[in-house]
């Protein structure tokens, strides 16, 4: 399916699942240039798990892994924005080098990311409002890809350590 995507969430799988998922996690390639816009993606999956407010997903698309993405309570401000409690912040979230152009990350963010942090607010029943990102504004690929996601750009957050960067965050209303 092109574009299609799951989040398989990896703190609920069972030890053999998570780890034939943490497998797939390794074998994902960054792009040239991309490592400076992310970190290694092994590693980001490992962070999540160790981190109880960090809850880390692969993206899957056609029974592959194609991408991982984090989300996590109370540190919105790592993205520059006001209040930690308002929204969810996604941080963590790439595209295997292989599978990128084809609509997986815009279809993560969207209707995977997005839902699901809805989901976990309302089980939850937090405060969160939306998702928040900061993307960097030398990452044209990435601020395209959530603008079609239906983030909104929220201003410019000088905080990033590869430069300014753009805050976008995703209401849950446009989720619904």
């Amino acid at each position: 399916m092109q574009g299609g995507a799951w989040l398989i969430p990896l703190r609920d799988l069972d030890d053999d699942a998570r780890a034939i998922q943490l497998g797939a996690v390794a074998a994902l390639r960054l792009s040239p240039g991309q490592e400076r816009f992310v970190g290694d993606p092994l590693r980001m999956a490992l962070a999540g798990l160790a981190e109880e407010e960090r809850l880390p997903y692969v993206i899957e698309s056609d029974g592959r892994a194609v991408g991982v993405l984090t989300l996590q309570a109370g540190a919105a401000s790592l993205a520059g924005w006001p209040a930690d409690r308002t929204a969810w912040l996604l941080r963590g979230f790439l595209i295997d080098s292989r599978y990128q152009g084809r609509g997986h990350g815009t279809a993560a963010a969207a209707a995977a990311a997005v839902v699901a942090a809805h989901k976990l607010t309302l089980r939850l029943q937090g405060p969160e409002t939306g998702v928040v990102l900061s993307v960097n504004e030398e990452n044209p690929a990435g601020l395209t890809a959530y603008r079609a996601a239906g983030f909104e750009d929220r201003g410019q957050y000088a905080g990033g350590s590869a430069g300014p960067q753009r805050i976008m965050f995703s209401g849950f209303a446009s989720a619904a």
